[in-house]
């Protein structure tokens, strides 16, 4: 297993734990998931998610069974996610993040040059979860912390294997006053690709 993978990195002896398609899902190798994905949050956030999406963060548009193309590929010590979503109407959105490695259990996954979020991730019961620890504001080589009650909330991530070739993903954001903000979820089958390179 290279070093440079991220997710192995942060497991440590619990990425043996991880069942095939979460394996495969995190290969650090170029590889697309190809899926379909619910969004739901109350209308209330509309706005602040339109505001979000300027800078990268999240995805600002509600849906049920949306087709979704999520590609991986890494270079050097950073990896790249890039989220393609399309809708009924013809519209296509994009969400794209990097990842990298940040110690221990952790890892920090950016948006943009200047925000992020670190979240810290266990396997238990064959499932990979992720669990918000703060936000993060890069300034140059200067992190800062930001609560996450400052902004939208914990954050929780959970990917289980549903059968030999397919994973499910649940994505949900809850605020200490407000609850359920935002979440997002899916299945998605991995597919390496042999045709281009990235490791």
């Amino acid at each position: 297993m290279s070093e440079k993978n991220i997710m192995y990195q942060a497991l440590g002896k619990q990425w043996e734990e991880l069942p095939p398609t979460l394996l495969a899902h995190y290969q650090t190798s170029v590889n697309t998931d190809v899926g379909v994905l619910d969004i739901e949050y109350p209308r209330a956030m509309q706005i602040f998610l339109n505001v979000l999406h300027l800078f990268g963060a999240l995805l600002n548009r509600r849906g049920k069974m949306i087709p979704a193309t999520v590609k991986k590929i890494m270079k050097g010590e950073i990896q790249y996610w890039e989220r393609t979503l399309r809708f009924p109407d013809g519209e296509t959105i994009l969400f794209k993040s990097c990842w990298v490695y940040a110690g221990g259990n952790q890892l920090i996954e950016y948006v943009n040059p200047f925000l992020g979020l670190r979240m810290a991730v266990y396997v238990k019961e064959n499932k990979l979860y992720y669990e918000g620890i703060h936000y993060v504001i890069q300034l140059g080589r200067i992190r800062l912390p930001l609560p996450e009650w400052l902004m939208l909330g914990h954050t929780t991530i959970v990917e289980s294997e549903l059968d030999a070739t397919h994973f499910a993903m649940d994505f949900r954001l809850h605020h200490p006053l407000f609850g359920q903000v935002y979440r997002y979820a899916g299945e998605f089958e991995t597919r390496k690709l042999t045709n281009c390179s990235g490791d």
